[in-house]
């Protein structure tokens, strides 16, 4: 499987401007400039779709791992924080929050941190990755 995204990039650094387009058009000539990346700018960036996609592909492999040993997940809900410093990103801080029926807690934390080291995202990434766990019953 492949997948691809076009970045568009016109002008200078500061002040300049681009747009990213996925092959699904979920994002379809979205704004993305040096303030949307490093200010409050309107737009994405790459940390932000980082981020996304780190969320996204562990929440995926979470519950398709614990669909395989027996458990239903009724909610699994997580968010990424991506942290770009000096111009390096250093981690992603992914905080789950968690519904799943007849599960321990113990059993719970060993498949989501065993879906966080398979997660192909995280496989992909070469900075520290922090899993917080919160599970409800």
């Amino acid at each position: 499987m492949k997948r691809n995204a076009t970045a568009v990039w016109n002008g200078t650094i500061k002040q300049g401007n681009g747009h990213l387009t996925t092959q699904s058009t979920v994002l379809n000539k979205t704004q993305y400039s040096f303030n949307s990346r490093f200010a409050d700018g309107p737009g994405t960036n790459p940390e932000e779709l980082l981020a996304a996609a780190h969320a996204g592909c562990f929440t995926m492999k979470l519950s398709s791992d614990l669909t395989q040993a027996g458990y239903l997940p009724d909610t699994l809900e997580t968010k990424s924080v991506v942290t770009l410093d000096n111009g390096k990103i250093t981690q992603s801080v992914l905080t789950l929050n968690a519904k799943v029926s007849g599960i321990s807690a113990g059993e719970f934390e060993k498949i989501a941190r065993e879906a966080e080291k398979t997660c192909p995202v995280s496989a992909a990434f070469n900075f520290e990755i922090i899993l917080n766990i919160n599970l409800q019953n």
